[in-house]
């Protein structure tokens, strides 16, 4: 167990297809999941809504969501810090469109794990658990 901070976030799995939709903050070059940090009292459902609604423009449709587990990485933009994702699969109303920080959208194959813009988490851990269920 590493003593470094470690860092929550709630992230969302919208698969189609084979392939996972990955966002890319403007100017990062690393993809990552929707989602981000929940604030102070909120639940992860909460976080979700209000991330997904920033960052994509469209509604997450709750009655979808299910919690696929929890992941534990080196932070994509800080090796110093840790990452604990707590991922949930689920799906959208409306269509997703970047907004908010988000310059690109990326429907990424789940079974490629060479993409070198990947984060971590997802390189690591998550897109094997996705393509494996």
């Amino acid at each position: 167990m590493s003593d470094r901070k470690t860092v929550t976030k709630v992230g969302l799995a919208l698969i189609r297809d084979g392939h996972v939709l990955l966002v890319r903050r403007s100017g990062d070059p690393f993809l990552i999941l929707p989602g981000g940090k929940p604030q102070v009292g909120e639940s992860d459902t909460e976080a979700l809504r209000r991330e997904i609604e920033e960052e994509l423009s469209c509604r997450l449709d709750e009655s979808t969501l299910r919690h696929l587990g929890d992941y534990e990485d080196e932070l994509v933009d800080d090796p110093q810090l840790r990452v604990n994702v707590r991922l949930y699969v689920g799906e959208l109303r409306g269509t997703p469109r970047p907004s908010a920080e988000i310059g690109e959208l990326v429907w990424h194959p789940i079974g490629d794990l060479d993409e070198q813009s990947l984060a971590p988490s997802l390189r690591n851990q998550i897109l094997g658990d996705l393509a494996h269920s």
